[in-house]
């Protein structure tokens, strides 16, 4: 794989039981890149290795006074010299090629996944570590898949130098064979307490980070408040402790650094020692010498791979961990792949969820009432076939008798659209915001009317300078930070509504708006979408007096369904959540709304009315 191919067409399925596994599952995808970078490793470490045995050639050439073994030396010395070059070349060119490649395949795993969990992903995962996952832990994984060949290479180049020491010199080979294993495993002992100081530094370091991203995005309410250098003070202090366990992990590392300086300049003092009493004895060579000392300098340069390839797998591993938490979050519980499916298969129908009773019928617009906000929004996931929560049931919601978790997941995401409570608007213009896959039956013009979006176009032309005064090319700032909450709430909801799904899901989707702006949305959605499935989540009378029918949804159960104003009339707890209205108020309240009912008094209404005879 070559970077210019990417992106993967298929990234592949991970092992993400655990960190080690994906590690090796990533190395196993990465196995042509990773020989290929072997082998120009070894062609570049055996190059090195060889520079010992032309320098004691040339030596004893010249103690010898032999032309013919000097020219030798001189032209094994350049061989060497380009096999040297032309190997650290293409060795740090694929190895970085590695490194890219991995890193790519990482993140188009993690841009799956987020793609098949939704809004869940955050529910299941804190903020701060998906970022840490996408960003920082990208990296790190593919530093170990980088380095992974290097190390392969100069493990083998060692073992070779040892083996050819023998055969060349066996008094000073021995001494060599055994030093370089103790010198390559002699910072093993060190590695789990650098590992465990290492993780403790990335947690803080999440910590601090999740706390700076939750600080910029309250800012605004933190001035409010003036709690600007009460949160200042927080992070300061946990930035405090990112940096003491930073200076203790680099402390655990400086030493193992250390190590591997110290541990080969002891080896060095002993074989020239050694070898300069044999050589005085006249058991070997001065050549022979020179040989044996330059290629034990040598081997710092392939033991520092064994110092690398640690310290990435402990740096790595960790990472790996959370990656393969991330990536093992499962769309459902559902055992058949999506893969096996029929990618064709389409479901039409009825919207209904059999852990609640909720139906929504087709061509119908349902409102749903819940009195509590949470259950709303873990509702209208369950509705666009989102993961469940970890404990909850996971009863597939089925449409048209089809359960969502048996369709593969572009059908499932192209027949049922949620819209969270706060959907987030990315950055571009307004003509990109709205350039979303779609029917084509809804244009962006109609879409936007019905979200009553004229204020939020007028705002915009006006801001354009260099557009013409087209809204359109109008660029919107990241999140929309330039826009007021209702002026991004309606736009996202022009982008749900120009989608044109088969069912569509609201879940609040004017709770940032004046009443009066909402009884016209509210109009709007519902001429929009006139013979069409669309579930909106909501309390308030002004849309749910425009719904088809109205379903209440107490302590998980559809319990009442009827429309607006059957409800008011006849179910106490519908009236609590509508109209916020108290026990005690409910109490004395009770004998005069059915005493309404049985007369068809439409007083229980008339708060009602009255806020619709003001939007209009």
């Amino acid at each position: 794989m070559q970077i210019r191919d990417l992106p993967y067409a298929d990234p592949g399925v991970p092992d993400v039981r655990s960190g080690t596994r994906f590690l090796v599952w990533l190395g196993r995808q990465q196995l042509g890149g990773q020989v290929k970078s072997m082998l120009w490793g070894l062609l570049h470490h055996l190059g090195i290795a060889g520079l010992p045995l032309g320098i004691g050639i040339a030596v004893q050439s010249v103690v010898d006074r032999d032309g013919g073994r000097l020219a030798l030396a001189g032209g094994l010395l350049v061989v060497l010299g380009v096999a040297i070059s032309a190997g650290d070349v293409m060795l740090h060119r694929t190895a970085v090629t590695n490194w890219i490649t991995a890193a790519a395949r990482v993140q188009q795993l993690l841009a799956r996944k987020t793609a098949e969990l939704g809004s869940v992903l955050t529910r299941r995962v804190a903020a701060g570590e998906v970022v840490a996952v996408s960003t920082g832990d990208v990296e790190k994984i593919g530093w170990f898949v980088e380095a992974l060949s290097r190390f392969a290479a100069g493990a083998v180049v060692l073992v070779v130098i040892c083996v050819g020491l023998v055969v060349y010199q066996p008094a000073l080979g021995v001494v060599v064979a055994v030093g370089i294993p103790i010198l390559a495993l002699a910072v093993l002992p060190l590695l789990p307490r650098a590992t465990r100081r290492a993780d403790t530094q990335r947690e803080k370091a999440g910590k601090a980070t999740e706390l700076a991203s939750d600080t910029v995005a309250g800012l605004r309410v933190l001035r409010g408040i003036g709690g600007e250098e009460l949160f200042l003070g927080r992070y300061r202090a946990a930035s405090q402790e990112v940096r003491k366990a930073a200076v203790r992990s680099a402390r655990m590392w400086a030493m193992i650094s250390a190590i591997q300086v110290v541990l080969p300049g002891i080896l060095l003092i002993v074989v020239v020692a050694y070898g300069a009493r044999l050589a005085f004895d006249g058991r070997i060579t001065v050549g022979e010498l020179v040989t044996v000392y330059s290629a034990v300098a040598l081997t710092y340069h392939p033991l520092r791979n064994f110092e690398e390839i640690a310290m990435a797998f402990s740096f790595s591993r960790p990472s790996a961990k959370r990656a393969a938490r991330v990536l093992g979050l499962a769309r459902t519980t559902t055992t058949a792949a999506d893969e096996d499916r029929d990618e064709d298969r389409k479901a039409t129908g009825d919207l209904y969820d059999p852990l609640t009773g909720l139906l929504a019928p087709a061509g119908l617009f349902t409102a749903v009432v819940c009195g509590d906000p949470d259950l709303a929004g873990r509702l209208a996931d369950r509705l666009g076939g989102h993961p469940a929560e970890p404990g909850e049931d996971h009863t597939s919601v089925l449409l048209g008798g089809v359960p969502l978790d048996e369709l593969p997941l572009g059908s499932a995401r192209t027949a049922v659209l949620v819209q969270d409570k706060e959907p987030v608007l990315l950055s571009g213009t307004l003509s990109e915001l709205l350039d979303v896959p779609r029917s084509g039956e809804v244009p962006p013009e109609r879409a936007l009317a019905a979200a009553r979006c004229e204020d939020v176009l007028d705002a915009l032309a006006q801001a354009s300078v260099d557009t013409d005064g087209d809204p359109m090319r109008t660029r919107i700032t990241e999140r929309g930070r330039s826009l007021s909450g209702g002026q991004r709430q309606r736009l996202a909801l022009a982008r749900s509504l120009v989608t044109d799904p088969e069912v569509l899901v609201l879940d609040e989707p004017t709770s940032a708006v004046d009443a009066h702006t909402e009884a016209r949305v509210a109009a709007g959605i519902r001429e929009l979408r006139e013979a069409r499935t669309t579930v909106v989540l909501a309390s308030s009378p002004l849309l749910l007096d425009r719904a088809d029918r109205v379903v209440l949804v107490d302590d998980g159960q559809a319990v009442a369904v009827g429309t607006h104003r059957e409800l008011l009339a006849r179910e106490p707890r519908y009236r609590a959540v509508v109209t916020r209205e108290t026990d005690e108020e409910l109490a004395a309240a009770a004998p005069r709304v059915g005493t309404a009912a049985a007369v068809g008094d439409v007083e229980a209404v008339g708060e009602l009315e009255a806020l619709e005879g003001e939007s209009a």
